[in-house]
């Protein structure tokens, strides 16, 4: 069983964010207006407390993210892409840096929920909000960029 005291404060940093970094990757793939942006970000937070298997790893991960949450500390606070159109490559990155981070510690069991963890939060963003359209008229759940970008998360977890 893998805990926190496996990593290194900054490793566990990272980990700790992976999960907002993976729901970026959407808001960066498709962005919307701030309502879109507010229902990614709550739905972010919503998977990133909530994982979807209660393996020892992910739990201390989402206990974390609630207190930092309740505190009202930003949990991605130190992290952003540089911007442009490499932010999609660089938030990619640093998701397969912590996947391979989680991999050195974790059980393979552990390693492989992590990696799926960050994909349902990746999916729980890109169907907050609809994207396009006209004041919601032909507007669609998971744009073909979303989506395209959750297959990218995948990879990477994976």
């Amino acid at each position: 069983m893998t805990t926190k005291a496996d990593f290194s404060d900054e490793d566990w940093t990272r980990i700790v964010r992976a999960p907002f970094i993976a729901g970026m990757a959407l808001t960066l793939a498709d962005p919307g207006g701030p309502i879109e942006a507010a229902k990614e970000s709550m739905a972010s937070i919503r998977s990133a407390t909530n994982p979807p298997s209660r393996e020892q790893l992910l739990s201390e991960i989402a206990l974390d993210i609630q207190a930092q949450v309740q505190q009202h500390h930003n949990p991605i606070k130190g992290y952003r892409p540089t911007g442009g159109a490499s932010a999609g490559d660089q938030v990619l990155e640093e998701l397969r840096e912590v996947r391979a981070i989680v991999l050195e510690h974790a059980t393979p069991e552990e390693a492989a929920a992590f990696g799926n963890w960050l994909v349902v939060t990746a999916e729980a963003t890109a169907n907050a909000a609809k994207e396009g359209g006209f004041m919601g008229f032909n507007a669609e759940l998971v744009s073909e960029r979303e989506q395209d970008m959750i297959e990218k998360v995948r990879a990477a977890v994976s």
